[in-house]
């Protein structure tokens, strides 16, 4: 059974069980200013898990891309990795434990076929001190279904503290075993809804234990100990509190949130500790193999190397894939972060020649048929990687003439400056321990830690940029950012007919001061051009339209002429909102009785009258044949 065999098989099972199957949302948060990608299945669920309506019900299933930038560092060893697949299936107010738990049970030793003498489990401890009991319905549903299948299934606390103890199913608190998106019980705000959690374990054996980490092997052991022996497979999240002035309360609708790797489902099955040997990886790693002439596997420093490469070669084609080019800000510059690194370790392993365009299509080709967007987009996808490829050798070059003018003079002992380390970090794209190993062949040393103080001060600076850039817009859908929101649906259509239907919207970004808006178009605007684009916004603004919406099928949607950020990946009940007349077709067109139609989530302001004037302050390239509108209302 191959990766993408897993993957139909669950939505399959799911879809068996009343549930609705949704596309994966974009990696790029649409219209979502606080944060830079879509981190976890869960992300595009939240307005739905806190109680909105979803148009295709209240039982849904999902295969969602994810990107976590904070892995980045993380990878390396046999699992972690920065991109990853999270299958999802949602309760919205249905069903519950009694019935998700037997499911989830069924999926893998039934459909997976997994042997449940190999399966471990966690449920969460309890804090008495909030009145929030030990989750002993989860525990005991596992042990039935475990013993049904003739598993002798104990249940036992304090794993961390007193290791396995023969037993199956653990209790581990709330660090382990919560969640809600303020983290740990003490830290939710009012209002703030979570619940326990339980979570599924494969055992690899003891085996598994001394595969990469020995240093474990005198410590107890116990599913969440980290030595590599067990791996999370799944998590079922059961919402049902809410924090209150008083404490906690159960919440009117209780929802169930499960989420499991896809890579490490497939890890499971195939009973490979290493992540990156699962089929998913396999063209990919031939190639690299290929044009390095290194064999993964036969020296670990060469595996790390290559499992990096893998990695990071595999984001960003999915990233570029959405609408993220390489470049120095927002999600762009998480992309050129993974290309270079990936570089500079295929340098370290002995390729000096140009390689990301090889290894991205063989992921491009692994992924075609469950992802078409990848194939259709292949062209620019490669060319992207090409030319970032070719910048940085450049960098590289200027970089090592830099250190070499920076150690001239200096005796053997003596050390390169913070400063100096942190200009080539920044400058050039040296990471520390390149200029460590360079400094270390001419017998000198480097200022590690005033370097770390430094990082530390750029870190503090960047992070404190990000979260004024990023503070408010739709997140609490204040009055400026619905009305940008809006203007966005109105730019979107009149593009189309100023620049020609070519154009399709590739990311935008929303703050209550300005919108930026990201489109395909081959050439810089000319001044006509924008002058005409604002002219024919203003004219509908001055109209008054009325902005409605209607929930409809994707093909009523596509009859209507809907237009939509990757609107090919939709499918069943979509939310499409109109500007103009509801029933005419939209045509870009002051005149006309439909200015605008575009599935999406919302919200807008009820009429384009509230938004004033319309000003395009910049036009300028995003990437190889992406533009970019930044605009403001006055």
């Amino acid at each position: 059974m191959t990766t993408h065999d897993i993957r139909r098989l669950y939505l399959d099972y799911f879809e068996k069980q009343g549930h609705a199957i949704v596309p994966s949302s974009s990696l790029l948060p649409e219209n979502d200013p606080t944060t830079l990608f879509t981190g976890s299945g869960m992300q595009p669920m939240v307005p739905y898990l806190l109680g909105q309506k979803h148009p295709l019900g209240t039982r849904l299933t999902d295969s969602q891309k994810c990107f976590r930038s904070q892995d980045v560092e993380e990878v390396g060893d046999n699992r972690h990795t920065t991109f990853f697949e999270m299958l999802g299936n949602w309760s919205l107010g249905d069903y519950f434990k009694a019935e998700q738990i037997p499911w989830m049970y069924g999926f893998l030793t039934r459909e997976l076929k997994l042997d449940p003498a190999r399966l471990y489990f966690t449920c969460f401890r309890g804090l008495t001190e909030i009145g929030i009991p030990r989750d002993e319905e989860s525990a005991e549903l596992w042990r039935n279904l475990l013993q049904t299948d003739g598993v002798d299934a104990g249940i036992a606390d304090f794993p961390e503290r007193d290791g396995l103890q023969g037993a199956r199913i653990f209790y581990y608190d709330e660090k382990k075993n919560w969640w809600s998106r303020a983290g740990v019980p003490g830290a939710m705000p009012i209002g703030e809804p979570g619940g326990p959690d339980t979570e599924m374990f494969w055992d690899f054996g003891a085996e598994g234990r001394r595969h990469e980490n020995s240093a474990w092997r005198e410590l107890p052991c116990h599913v969440n100990c980290d030595c590599g022996r067990f791996m999370e497979i799944g998590n079922n999240v059961f919402m049902q509190y809410q924090r209150t002035e008083s404490g906690f309360s159960a919440l009117p609708q209780k929802n169930v949130d499960f989420g499991g790797g896809l890579e490490r489902l497939s890890a499971a099955l195939s009973d490979e500790p290493d992540i990156f040997k699962i089929d998913l990886f396999a063209p990919a790693r031939v190639k690299l193999e290929e044009l390095t002439g290194q064999t993964y596997g036969a020296a670990a420093a060469d595996t790390r190397a290559m499992r990096i490469i893998l990695d990071h070669l595999r984001a960003a084609v999915f990233l570029i894939a959405d609408g993220a080019a390489p470049g120095n800000k927002d999600q762009g510059y998480f992309v050129r972060r993974l290309l270079r690194r990936s570089i500079r370790y295929a340098q370290k392993i002995g390729r000096r020649q140009s390689f990301c365009p090889a290894l991205g299509e063989a992921v491009i080709k692994t992924y075609a048929a469950s992802y078409p967007q990848l194939a259709h987009e292949a062209g620019r996808i490669l060319e992207e990687l090409e030319q970032e490829e070719a910048k940085f050798r450049r960098t590289l070059d200027q970089g090592m003439r830099q250190f070499d003018v920076l150690v001239q003079g200096l005796k053997n002992g003596s050390s390169i400056s913070a400063d100096a380390a942190f200009d080539l970090y920044q400058s050039y794209g040296f990471p520390l321990e390149m200029t460590e190993e360079l400094a270390a062949e001419r017998s000198l040393a480097v200022d590690t830690k005033g370097f770390d103080l430094e990082m530390k001060r750029h870190q503090e600076l960047s992070r404190q940029g990000s979260e004024h850039k990023f503070k408010g817009g739709l997140s609490d859908h204040s009055e400026m950012s619905v009305k940008y929101h809006t203007a966005t649906h109105l730019l979107h259509a009149t593009l189309k007919k100023v620049l020609g239907e070519h154009v399709e919207q590739r990311g935008s970004n929303i703050t209550p001061e300005r919108l930026r808006f990201d489109f395909s178009h081959p050439a810089k605007m000319t001044a006509e051009q924008i002058s005409e684009t604002e002219k024919l916004i203003n004219a509908a603004i001055s109209r008054d339209y009325p902005v409605s919406w209607q929930e409809m099928s994707v093909e009523e949607a596509r009859a209507k002429q809907a237009i939509g950020l990757f609107a090919e990946r939709y499918d069943g009940i979509v939310k499409v909102y109109t500007i103009g007349d509801s029933g005419e077709p939209a045509v870009a067109d002051p005149g006309a009785p439909a200015y605008s139609r575009e599935i999406c989530g919302g919200p807008h302001v009820e009429h384009t009258g509230v938004l004033g004037h319309f000003r395009i302050v910049k036009e300028e390239a995003c990437s190889a044949g992406i533009r970019r509108i930044k605009a403001v209302l006055e």
